[in-house]
């Protein structure tokens, strides 16, 4: 060995002796967190830990569990400011130590490289986290506004590089508005009295696993409403609002907030928490979005969603969705997705069980819960199935590369969807999941279904505390092969490996009902439609417009792609009139059978052109019709499983 070979032996000796003595350290991290900027879109955090001289690797999460992707926020990351300190934190050596220089990984941007320099033993960091994403869409975005602030703990914490999020040992606090309250599944310590415009709240030291899993909702309108008080462990309703007026929730809301407790209860025969807490944002300015956790989820609506009776009904089944995660997909995962920090890249190909069957269980819950009439059910089902009935890109992509394809997928969007395919796996996810219920029912002549299945998988192990147990595909075979015996494999794989052209519609047949189309919207799409501000003509022309004439998406191959329309351009006229969803409703109708085609002025980038639509089928809306003598196990399904009288 030569000289230069001996001492770069000796320098990664020295890195690997400090990298081992770093990580025995730094499981210990003090993280507090100042909201009292949040108006301002900005949220201050500061950490320590206790560190030795030498190489350190500091990295900020990047795989976030729940978003199944490298969405970590690094773009929103700023001030990050490093300063180290001897005992009891004095200087180092002189003063000059206390700053310390980081560098960027070239090519990981999560990635922190810097050398803790000698005699000290504890960093100091600070964090600034820029909530100034647009609130629009459906995403983590913008999460605070003027009286309100979401605070999820990965967007202002660091850790040591390959440190595993179950043994780093976080105490974390939160300083808060005086006015503001605040709703988190985590353990206080206490609340003392502060500043006349400030205090800070203590939690109880958790893991960094658990921490990135507890969010804090706080705001200045806050409410907390005790569900199901009968049950054990409790369950709280923590809602923040823009206004005070929105937290007036109607008693029979919380009744049906009460029943999903209680059925979900029934349905999974165990609980995996010590309490649970729905954290709700009610905002017309922040995104909206649904992430779960094992003890609670973070959802935002609209400001008005639980006092207008169709904005509560169009958005029922975010709570039992994320609420069904605390078993499926935070207790039960999938192995791939069971990672042990935030920086292991996640392998969504089991995405159809995670979000597939909690699609299809949160429906199922909202009806069981009286959120949803039977008929508002199906509604949305008849809508879903009719999709991926009309979906041409499932011809080249099959379901299960939608799972797989997961962590670019969620990015996609903008039009030409059905071509592409994006997360199709939550609802094509859950009507396969129909398939398999109705398939049990009808193997066993009703004695078993799929809440068998569900109370051993989802229950193993019975209550316990949020914890993880990962499965693979062939457990979740073994766990429908105890139900009843069955080739499960190859019926699944038969349903997520197809490119055929026609959706799995076997769960609405086996179910006691048949997809077919109306000339009118069922009450669900009007619905819809009204509140969302589109105008659904994919089942006639193969067109999804907004109400000012804005073309969302176009059917591959379907009459409107035929007559050169795509995305991005913008209905003017119909029929040499100003466009309006009723003239084009009226003149598809009036195009039925041998009447004149339909002649539309295009807007696209400036330019102006006629198009004539060549479709005389007439106006087609999707509904679900009950066939005659067929057995309803549908409607089966939907029973709740409890008694309602309490």
């Amino acid at each position: 060995m030569t000289i230069l070979q001996k001492v770069a032996a000796g320098l990664l000796a020295f890195a690997a002796t400090a990298a081992v003595a770093q990580s025995s350290l730094a499981r210990e991290i003090k993280l507090s967190v100042d909201l009292t900027d949040a108006p301002k879109k900005l949220i201050h955090a500061t950490e320590t830990m206790a560190v030795v001289p030498g190489p350190l690797t500091l990295v900020y999460p990047e795989w976030i569990p729940g978003e199944h992707g490298p969405t970590g926020p690094i773009d929103n990351m700023a001030g990050f400011v490093v300063a180290a300190s001897g005992a009891n934190g004095q200087p180092c050596t002189t003063a000059s130590d206390a700053a310390v220089k980081w560098e960027r990984d070239k090519v990981d941007m999560y990635a922190f490289h810097l050398t803790v320099p000698a005699n000290c033993t504890s960093l100091s960091m600070k964090v600034d986290f820029l909530a100034t994403d647009a609130p629009v869409g459906f995403s983590a975005g913008a999460s605070t506004n003027e009286n309100l602030a979401i605070l999820s703990w990965n967007t202002v914490v660091l850790y040591p590089e390959g440190m595993n999020a179950a043994d780093v040992r976080v105490t974390p606090s939160v300083t808060l508005p005086s006015a503001w309250q605040f709703g988190t599944a985590l353990e206080r310590i206490d609340t003392p009295a502060g500043a006349a415009q400030t205090y800070t709240v203590s939690f109880q030291p958790v893991s960094l696993e658990t921490l990135v899993d507890s969010p804090v909702l706080a705001g200045k309108y806050f409410k907390e409403i005790e569900l199901a008080p009968e049950v054990t462990p409790k369950h709280f309703l923590d809602l923040v609002a823009d206004g005070p007026e929105d937290l007036n929730l109607p008693p029979d809301r919380v009744e049906n907030f009460s029943r999903l407790v209680r059925e979900a209860g029934a349905l999974y025969q165990s609980r995996h928490y010590r309490e649970y807490h729905f954290l709700v944002t009610l905002s017309d300015s922040v995104a909206h979005f649904g992430l779960e956790h094992h003890e609670s989820s973070d959802d935002r609506v609209a400001a008005r969603t639980f006092i207008e009776n169709d904005r509560f009904v169009l958005s029922g089944h975010l709570l039992p969705h994320e609420f069904t995660h605390s078993w499926n997909g935070k207790y039960r995962r999938p192995a791939g997705l069971a990672t042990s920090n935030y920086q292991q890249p996640m392998k969504g190909d089991l995405l159809w069980v995670y979000e597939g069957l909690t699609e299809y269980l949160g429906d199922v819950l909202a009806v069981r819960s009286g959120i949803w009439t039977p008929e508002q059910y199906r509604g949305r089902l008849a809508e879903k199935a009719a999709q991926f009935d009309n979906w041409p890109g499932r011809t080249w992509r099959d379901l299960q590369d939608t799972a797989t394809m997961a962590q670019v997928l969620y990015g996609a969007g903008g039009g030409w969807d059905n071509w592409r395919r994006y997360t199709d796996f939550y609802d094509e996810g859950e009507l396969v999941w129909l398939d398999v219920d109705t398939t049990i029912r009808k193997m066993t002549n009703g004695k078993k279904s799929l809440d068998d299945f569900l109370a051993k998988f989802e229950g193993l192990g019975g209550n316990t505390g949020p914890t993880v147990v990962p499965y693979t595909f062939d457990d979740v075979v073994a766990g429908l092969n105890t139900v009843v015996p069955n080739d499960w494999a190859a019926f699944l794989r038969q349903r997520l490996d197809t490119n055929q052209a026609r959706a799995p519609l076997g769960g609405i047949e086996n179910g006691g009902y048949k997809l077919t189309y109306a000339p009118r919207p069922s009450p669900w799409s009007e619905m819809e439609n009204t509140l969302t501000g589109t105008a659904d003509f994919w089942f006639s022309l193969g067109l999804q417009v907004e109400t000012a004439g804005a073309i969302d998406d176009v059917l591959k191959d379907g009459p409107a792609d035929k007559a050169g329309l795509g995305p991005g351009m913008r209905l003017v006229a119909v029929n040499g009139r100003v466009f309006t969803p009723a003239l084009l409703r009226a003149a598809i109708y009036d195009a039925e059978g041998t009447g004149p085609e339909v002649e539309l002025i295009v807007e696209n980038a400036g330019y102006y052109k006629v198009l004539k639509v060549d479709d005389h089928g007439g106006e087609r809306y999707p509904v679900l019709q009950r066939v005659a003598g067929a057995p309803d196990l549908l409607d089966d399904i939907l029973a709740p499983m409890l008694t309602q009288s309490r």
